[in-house]
């Protein structure tokens, strides 16, 4: 192991395929491991390794260069939701440069986030995929979880020359969402810390949020998503007269001040009343236009190819290649897509009650710029939810967004509409027709033009 000052970083070009350990005094409790790996994609260098906190914890990523312009291009990190959801799902069925094609094979993706960027994946929190923690150790909240990832960036930023003053951009969807403001905002104030001890700054320039907010009546009772209402005209007259009190209870107990017992009995009737009606309609939660019933759900997520993942990310080929742990084999532990430990855990301290507004407004406020994208067919987090939080985000650009006009936007020019944007200031909403959660899976041509064009600083 050495340690690095910021004069002297090292580059990634001097990282092959035995570890490479890095840390830093001014992270004492953290220390990265990193090695190249051939994993997925031969036309670009690819590296993987862990970061190791407190000699207990341990978190898996995977950092992909551009296959544009590596040495120039913008870094973007991440993150998938859950809580509990594995980073590999996003790197391999949604926008990483492979995807799989059976439980032994990958294919490249031609619409991967790559095409234009350096993509940093991580499997958080501890617990969470190729991710582990010793001696009982446990992170469910988002705050310490935020501190984990900010440190870890810190530390490449002041390690490797690949990373440096290069801009960077921090995305997600579902929890995800939820995590991205949450992290940007402590690597923010993280920033000005390392900044005035003479260390480089990680160069954060915006942030890119996936679907994060909760079901609304209208995409079950109306045409909002473009498709037809889905509930009896029962069901929706009882919703519609729910909605309301829901509404009132969820901001007086939940967002006005946090009344742990009194949110959480709101978050449960309103579930119940609101959301469970859809779910035992046998549809698909994360997108409107398919069919899916409760047990597809806890086996597959509702999608299919997350199997081959999880088959394919079990192989001890897999394991060797990408440098996973030998606790996994020691211990016969198995990857899995989801870890309902750490899902419970982080409903057991209520870390689904706290708001992430005020990060996002704060950020704004700072000068970082923020995409809230959402597919048209997700009903779980949907657009008009989505909508009405950027609406009311307390920031001083908020007379301009909300005078802002909604416009259609184009893959290209004459190529017809894709979805709708609304932009003013360093606030940008859009939505992509005939998406559902996962945006870049179900329309990964789409996703990719929104993803080149928002780091590029031209409208969508």
């Amino acid at each position: 192991m050495f340690c690095f000052a910021q004069s002297s970083p090292i580059s990634l070009q001097n990282v092959h395929d035995s570890f490479v350990a890095l840390s830093h005094p001014h992270f004492p409790k953290h220390a990265v491991r990193i090695k190249q790996t051939d994993f997925c994609d031969p036309t670009v260098n690819v590296y993987s390794g862990y970061v190791d906190i407190t000699g207990a914890k341990h978190l898996f990523f995977v950092y992909f260069e551009s296959r544009r312009d590596p040495a120039n291009d913008d870094v973007v990190l991440w993150l998938n939701g859950g809580p509990g959801g594995s980073g590999t799902l996003g790197m391999l069925m949604e926008l990483g440069p492979c995807t799989v094609a059976s439980a032994n094979s990958t294919k490249l993706n031609p619409y991967s986030w790559n095409n234009e960027a350096n993509l940093l994946f991580v499997e958080q929190p501890v617990g969470v995929g190729y991710s582990y923690a010793e001696y009982g150790e446990t992170v469910y909240t988002t705050a310490d979880a935020a501190k984990d990832i900010a440190a870890f960036l810190a530390i490449l930023a002041n390690g490797f020359s690949e990373f440096g003053a290069k801009p960077f951009h921090i995305a997600g969807e579902s929890y995800g969402g939820r995590y991205v403001p949450w992290f940007a905002a402590e690597l923010f104030d993280l920033n000005a810390e390392l900044t005035a001890r003479n260390l480089t700054a990680v160069n954060l320039q915006s942030i890119l949020i996936g679907p994060n907010i909760l079901a609304a009546v209208d995409m079950q009772c109306t045409d909002a998503s473009g498709l037809p209402p889905v509930q009896p005209i029962k069901t929706c007259i009882r919703m519609k007269q729910v909605a309301p009190r829901c509404k009132k209870w969820y901001t007086e107990s939940c967002k006005d001040s946090l009344d742990v017992i009194n949110c959480g009995a709101a978050i449960s009737f309103c579930d119940e009343e609101l959301t469970a009606p859809f779910l035992s309609g046998g549809m698909n939660p994360y997108d409107l236009s398919k069919k899916c019933t409760v047990e597809e759900l806890m086996d597959n997520l509702c999608y299919p190819i997350s199997k081959n993942i999880t088959a394919l990310l079990n192989q001890p080929w897999v394991r060797a290649e990408l440098g996973v742990d030998p606790i996994f084999d020691e211990q016969n532990i198995t990857y899995t897509p989801v870890s309902w430990t750490v899902n419970q855990g982080f409903a057991a301290r209520h870390d689904h009650m706290y708001t992430t507004e005020g990060h996002i407004a704060a950020l704004l406020e700072r000068g970082i710029k923020v995409l809230i994208y959402v597919g048209e067919y997700d009903v779980l987090c949907n657009w008009l939810g989505n909508l009405h939080m950027a609406l009311n985000l307390e920031w001083t650009g908020a007379e301009g967004f909300e005078a802002a006009a909604f416009r259609g936007w184009e893959v290209e020019e004459g190529g017809g509409q894709v979805g709708k944007v609304r932009a003013s200031g360093g606030l940008t909403f859009a939505t992509v027709a005939g998406a559902g959660h996962m945006v870049p899976y179900d329309k990964p041509k789409e996703a990719l033009a929104m993803f080149n064009r928002w780091l590029e600083g031209r409208p969508l």
